[in-house]
């Protein structure tokens, strides 16, 4: 019984954590969605991108359960790193339709299974798992990215996941942060 009610507790914010980043692109230009906002790249439809080809991995294949389309696979070293951005030939309701799929895909594996299932991740140092475990690492793996697509909408056009303020608000809340930082010994 208390199985149930935590395997609905988790999948319910997983499936909560996912529309919050795909809702990130919604309004913005391609070039927006697809521009590198860090030193390092980060985009916002490279993390859909990132997230569909790593929730495929771990709610499909760790469990026997192969998602049905060709992935990059996670054991070409040529390939790592290439999630994280779109190509100029991906569309970005490609990546987002692809996304919704591996969404399908990964609920019937969560679905199908008890949180004890037995799992196999080859590139984890204890690479044998059960599913509540595998569950719990994509929940804080979603939530960690949702976060980062958070803050690069943030940068891009102001829009927060916060209640919605003016910009006299969000002025006077910048400058108290920067008066408390600045006063700091």
């Amino acid at each position: 019984m208390i199985d149930d009610v935590v395997k609905a507790y988790l999948h319910e914010d997983l499936r909560e954590l996912r529309e919050a980043v795909v809702e990130r692109l919604d309004g913005l230009t391609e070039y927006d969605i697809r521009r590198p906002l860090t030193a390092t790249g980060t985009n916002l439809l490279g993390l859909v991108k990132h997230l569909a080809l790593w929730e495929s991995r771990y709610l499909g294949e760790v469990f026997g359960r192969p998602f049905p389309e060709p992935l990059p696979r996670w054991d070409d070293v040529e390939q790592r790193g290439n999630d994280l951005w779109a190509t100029e030939h991906e569309t970005r309701a490609e990546i987002v339709d692809r996304y919704h799929r591996v969404w399908a895909h990964a609920d019937a594996t969560i679905a199908a299974l008890p949180l004890d299932a037995p799992g196999h991740v080859p590139w984890w140092p204890r690479p044998d798992v059960r599913l509540y475990g595998v569950l719990a690492h994509r929940l804080t793996e979603t939530a960690r990215h949702a976060g980062h697509a958070d803050i690069l909408r943030e940068q891009l056009d102001g829009t927060t996941a916060a209640p919605a303020r003016d910009a006299a608000y969000w002025a006077d809340r910048h400058a108290e942060i920067e008066r408390a930082a600045r006063a700091y010994p």
